[in-house]
This record gives C-alpha cells, structure tokens and sequence, in this order.
C-alpha cells in the first residue's frame, strides 16, 4: 500500500462534513493538505490546529479563475499537487413542479461546473508530471433517481461521467468516484421545501458519520501504483440510502 505522507492534496468544500473529516483522516497520516471553501474562518482554525502541513485559501468552486487561483496557491505552498479531492457539493431537493429554477442552477453550478473547474485547475499539471489522482465525491444519488432529487441526481450522474471520462483518457492519471449513501452532514440544510427538509431528518435516522467517508477516500488514495479503485459505494448498514 501506498502511504498518503508527502502527497499534497487538494480538498474543496472543508470547512465541514465530509471534507473536515477527511482533511482530519489525512493529516492524521502525514499528508499536505490545501483545502479550500468560502467560509473561511472555519479553514483557518482547521488549519490553525492540524499544524503547519495543512494550508488554506477562501475557494468558490463555481469561479474557474478561484479555483486556478487555489491550485496555484498550493503549489506556490507545498511544491506540487498530488491529489484533488472535489467534495464541494449542494442538494436544495424540491419537486420539479415547483420550478425552483434559481435552486436547480445552484445545483448544476456547484456540483457539475465545480468539479469540471477543479479538474480543470489541476489537469496541466498532472498530465506534465505523469501522476495525479482525482477523487469525485458523488452520491448513492449518481445509481438511482427519487421523487424531488431529480435535478441533484442528474448532477451526481453528471460526476459520475465527468469521472470515468478522465479515467478513459489518461492512463497516467487515477480517477475515484465516491458514492456516499446518507450521511449526517449539513448537505440539505438549504431544502426550503418543509416537507422535504423533514423526509431528509427522518432518512438521517440511519445515517453513516463523515469520517467513515473519508476512511474511504484514504483508502482509494493508498492503494499501489498500477491500481485504481475507480468507485467506491458506501452506506449504512441499517436498510435504506
């Protein structure tokens, strides 16, 4: 296996959640992380803690110019990027009937066009080093479609392909979906649909913690060369997402 320590990684929504937990799981085992979102003061008490291997620069994913800007940034601080983990993600559910149009917008922006400026701000350099590995986080949402997540699943399917694209194009390159089920986060909390907001309390009854989240993402990056976990589908044991 592969050890995380020395490789600089790249994380997109860390300021909570799945990205705090995995910024917390790779730190713990001796890798450099860069991580990035808008609430910035949350990334620098992250980073204030976790000690001088892990930097930090306000990101907006849905700004390709922010996104370049970030990468830059963690270069300009580690030497080099190793991994990109696009975690940054929104899930405002609502039936399409309620034309929540300006939510459907939001969805695409940040969970399709985020993902795309991520690759996109790190693509050059892993094509002129001859390594890189890319980690998408999509969702148990990216396999099937339920009444008022249409637009988010379409989002997560969307990861999902952008994701086996770049794995069909660049040998050198590692690629890794990962699919959570229902995990308790703050995704959803922008659900203005009361009805909605409520089913999504009672699905997180049985839900998986963040960290187990990013015990799989550690374990796709540590496998050895040559191998590429390419998805990885986690849920809770109990029945359900």
């Amino acid at each position: 296996m592969n050890d995380v320590i020395d490789k600089t990684v790249l994380i997109s929504g860390a300021s909570s959640g799945i990205g705090e937990a995995t910024v917390r799981e790779l730190a713990g085992r001796g890798a450099r992380l860069f991580i990035g979102a808008r609430r910035t003061d949350r990334l620098e008490a992250l980073a204030a803690e976790l000690g001088a291997n892990v930097g930090w620069h306000g990101l907006d994913v849905t700004d390709a110019a922010s996104f370049a800007t970030f990468a830059d940034a963690a270069e300009a601080r580690f030497g080099r990027v190793d991994v990109l983990i696009n975690n940054a993600g929104v899930m405002p559910l609502s039936p399409l009937a309620a034309l929540k149009q300006d939510e459907w917008t939001r969805m695409i922006d940040v969970n399709v066009h985020g993902v795309l400026n991520g690759i996109a701000a790190v693509l050059p350099g892993f094509i002129a080093q001859k390594a890189g590995h890319v980690v998408n986080l999509a969702s148990i949402a990216a396999h099937f479609v339920m009444p008022s997540a249409a637009v988010y699943c379409a989002t997560k399917y969307a990861v999902w392909a952008i994701t086996e694209g770049l794995r069909q194009e660049h040998d050198d390159i590692r690629t890794t979906i990962i699919s959570p089920g229902v995990v308790a986060t703050e995704l959803g909390n922008d659900i203005t649909d009361p009805d909605i907001a409520s089913a999504l309390t009672t699905w997180r009854q049985k839900s998986l913690t963040p960290d187990a989240i990013a015990r799989a993402i550690r374990y796709a990056l540590e496998q050895p060369e040559g191998v590429d976990i390419n998805e990885v589908i986690v849920r809770p044991t109990a029945a359900g997402m």
